[in-house]
């Protein structure tokens, strides 16, 4: 049975998170304390007592995100991740394959020795500018694009109403599109506001079970993101790409990527491409994937991963209580 590593994406951020897991291990401590350095500011402190609203700012979210995930997985594995292309020698846990929802896509590919930890955090943090950058701004400088999560649709029914709400909201130039396909009848759409206003009540009327508007600062995984993934384009062109210890499963295709060009091309493309999480999941279910490891903050990926399949086994590592369960 093969195992993959799968890494959450920006939302499952708190304060504290990964705290217990520095002051227990020493790989851990490591990634944190060369976070602070790489950053030129104490991002660790942010993540272990700073305040919710500042971690909150994307620019923040996805470098404390990647760091988290990365300590944790240093400890799992015992330190390969770190290294691009390292062969794990001690005991611990090495994945056949990797993924990682969003920002986590990133932390999958320092789990396969793609990119250095010190290159990918520079670039996810210029990722989190960029994409707040790119988002549309009113009059008044108050943000007019938005996300929500609509439940108990089917895709392509979601599709349809995202199709007709730029109608339904008055300006045929509006933009709504499926931004995350989660899992079975679970799909985040992301916009201009009011379009997306639009979708939730076609979708409520079409038999939605929830159409919840979700509280993030920019329309993530669309088409108005296709500035900051040109951004994003030109700093990933100037970083060494390593050789891939193991396959990743990009967001943009949901298919594996084993060469680095194509890894670079695609992490580019993901910023404003909607994130094909249940596809992922089946493709990895059918290379032979049996066991999950989800390594970072919460259970986000457990409960898509149980409804995309309820057979899976899937191992939960977001704190130290829960790594020393997954290292036994």
């Amino acid at each position: 049975m093969k195992t993959a590593f799968i890494y959450p994406g920006q939302g499952a951020q708190y304060i504290g998170m990964g705290r217990d897991v520095s002051e227990r291990y020493a790989p851990a401590r490591d990634v944190y304390a060369e976070a602070d350095e790489i950053l030129g500011f104490s991002l660790s402190d942010l993540i272990f007592n700073g305040n919710e609203s500042e971690l909150n700012i994307t620019e923040n979210t996805q470098p404390a995100m990647l760091a988290t995930c990365v300590a944790l997985s240093a400890v799992l594995t015992g330190g390969a991740v770190l290294t691009g292309g390292a062969v794990l020698t001690g005991g611990g846990v090495l994945p056949d394959a990797a993924a990682g929802l969003s920002i986590g896509e990133y932390a999958a590919h320092v789990a396969a020795g793609t990119i250095s930890f010190a290159d990918a955090l520079r670039t996810v943090r210029a990722r989190g500018r960029f994409m707040q950058e790119a988002a549309p701004l009113d009059a008044e400088g108050a943000p007019v694009g938005g996300m929500a999560a609509i439940i108990g649709l089917d895709a392509d029914v979601v599709e349809e109403c995202c199709k007709k709400a730029p109608e339904l909201a008055g300006d045929a130039s509006l933009i709504v599109e499926p931004a995350n396909y989660n899992c079975p009848k679970q799909i985040v759409i992301s916009g201009h506001k009011k379009a997306v206003e639009a979708a939730c009540a076609l979708c409520k009327e079409r038999g939605a079970r929830r159409a919840a508007q979700l509280a993030v600062s920019a329309p993530f995984h669309c088409s108005l993101m296709a500035g900051a993934g040109e951004r994003l384009a030109a700093i990933l062109e100037q970083i060494t790409f390593n050789e891939m210890r193991i396959p990743v499963v990009a967001n943009a295709t949901a298919a594996y990527v084993s060469d680095p060009s194509e890894a670079k091309s695609l992490l580019a493309r993901q910023a404003a491409s909607p994130v094909l999480w249940e596809l992922s999941v089946r493709n990895m279910i059918a290379d032979g994937v049996g066991r999950f490891y989800e390594i970072g903050p919460g259970k986000s990926l457990a409960g898509f991963l149980k409804k995309i399949d309820a057979d899976m086994e899937v191992v939960n590592v977001s704190d130290a209580a829960s790594l020393e369960e997954a290292l036994k």
